[in-house]
Formats: C-alpha cells, structure tokens, sequence
C-alpha cells in the first residue's frame, strides 16, 4: 500500500514538472515538447484572433476631372468619400432622396441617383462618380437653375416636349410648357428615359446630366460633326461639352458664350457668396 502511494505521488510530480516545462519552455527527459514561433526557449503565447474591421475611405479633397478612358468609381465608393457641407437650398429637401426608375441602356445604365444628401453633397456624389471636377458641376449648376431643383426652363407651346406633370400652361405660363426642369436642367425631348426620376430626385438629375458630359468627354457624340460647328468635335474638350449641353452644338458662337459664363461662374465661385444665397427658383 505505502509503496503504491509513493509510485503516485511521484507521477503526479512528474506530470506537474511536465506541465510547468511546457508553459515554461523547459524540457526535461520524457516531456513532450512544444514548438514555438518564437527563438529557441521563448515561451509559447496564444493571443485570440481579433478581426479589424477595414478603414472607411477618407473623404477626398477635391473631385477632378478624370482622363479620358478613366475608370470611373461606384455609387459606393463615391458616397464614401463625399465631404460633409451645409444645405443652402432648403427648398431641395423633398427632392434630395434616392432615386429609383427603370434601368437605361448602353452608357446610361450607370444612372442611378442612388444618393441622398445636401445638394452640394449631390453634386460631389455625381461629380465623382462620372470623372467631372466638381466645381464646374457646381458653377454650371448655378448657371442652368441656381441650384434649385424645382427650376424649369427651355419654355416651348409644344405640347409633345413638355416635362412630364408639367404641361401648357401649368406652371404659370399661358400656352407654355418647359421642356428642362432641375438642378442641371435636365431636357425631356432628348432625355426621355430620364422621367419622371429626374424631375422628382437631384441625384437623378445630376447623374443623368453627368453621364451625358461623360458620354461626350469620352468621344461618343460623333453626331455633333454632322452639324454646323466651330471646330472638329473630339473626345477630351470638358468645356466643348459643357458648351453642347446648352446648345447641342459644338463650339459654336452660342455654345462658347454659355461656356464663357459657366466659366465666370467658376471663377468667381458664386456658389460661396451671399448674393447666390438669396436667389429664387425660377
């Protein structure tokens, strides 16, 4: 009995010896051994995984104008990175909301107006996503509606190009109807898979304005040299386009005065100043 006593007392002390030697990193004759990841006789540690969430995107500085066959960012990517800015059209808020409307084709289909914020945070969100810089979205913006997306304009008695819910006479002109409404005025006539989305939403608006500055950028309006024109159209003239979308012609004596008044806009940055502030929706 005392002698299987003391065989169990010296197992036990064996086995704690054994213990303490792994967590120590001692070995003795017998003890299993445990590898380390560290130098020979540093003692193993195990730490729990910690997952580390990814970093948000930083906002970006400033929305430039990108390269002609640039890749263009996401929704996404773009909601990301916008700036956070004060709403000086309060009147915009019905408007500022995501949009939703059936899908366009060809190099359309990227038109979502799937953002929601002041209408400057629109504008970057749509300036960023199609390459545009963002000031001239801004100044041109302020040029076409002053920034309010209820803004109607290109007045017309022909009933067949009137926006739709606006017809003859119903908003205050007898025997008119406007044929372009919102932030960037965007034109029923030849925008019509546009509608209604791009009346009731500013991100529609601006992205479906956007896409077509794009769309010229990149070299696809061959069309515009069928047409009388100050020069050969060609893809990367950011101002040409600017000009073509008020006139759709391609620096023509119309389009270059337009353009040359998107340009004081942009170098006065009238957006910033106290007059543009008290300005009314036409």
């Amino acid at each position: 009995m005392l002698a299987a006593l003391m065989m169990f007392r010296r197992l036990t002390f064996v086995s704690l010896t054994a213990g303490l030697a792994l967590v120590q990193g001692i070995g003795i004759p017998g003890a299993p051994r445990v590898p380390s990841p560290g130098r020979a006789g540093s003692p193993t540690v195990r730490v729990p995984v910690q997952t580390v969430p990814p970093v948000a995107p930083l906002p970006t500085a400033h929305f430039s104008t990108l390269p002609v066959g640039a890749a263009l960012p996401s929704d996404a990517d773009c909601a990301a990175r916008v700036r956070k800015t004060a709403e000086i059209r309060p009147q915009n808020a019905p408007f500022n909301v995501r949009a939703s409307g059936p899908a366009q084709g060809g190099f359309y289909a990227r038109v979502t107006g799937n953002f929601a914020g002041t209408t400057d945070e629109i504008s970057q969100w749509a300036s960023c996503k199609w390459g545009i810089d963002e000031d001239i979205v801004r100044a041109q913006a302020a040029k076409e509606s002053g920034w309010f997306q209820q803004g109607r304009g290109d007045w017309t008695a022909d009933s067949t190009r009137c926006v739709p819910g606006h017809g003859l006479g119903i908003d205050g002109r007898a025997g008119q109807c406007p044929e372009s409404i919102g932030m960037m005025q965007t034109r029923y006539p030849y925008l019509q898979a546009a509608f209604p989305m791009a009346t009731n939403s500013t991100a529609y608006n601006l992205d479906e304005a956007l896409a077509a500055r794009r769309s010229c950028f990149e070299g696809n309006e061959t069309w515009l040299n069928q047409f009388p024109r100050g020069q050969n159209y060609a893809a990367g003239d950011l101002w040409g386009c600017v000009g073509m979308w008020f006139a759709g012609r391609w620096h023509t004596t119309d389009a270059d005065t337009y353009t040359a008044t998107v340009q004081d806009y942009l170098n006065s940055r009238i957006w910033e100043t106290a007059d543009f502030r008290s300005w009314t929706p036409v």
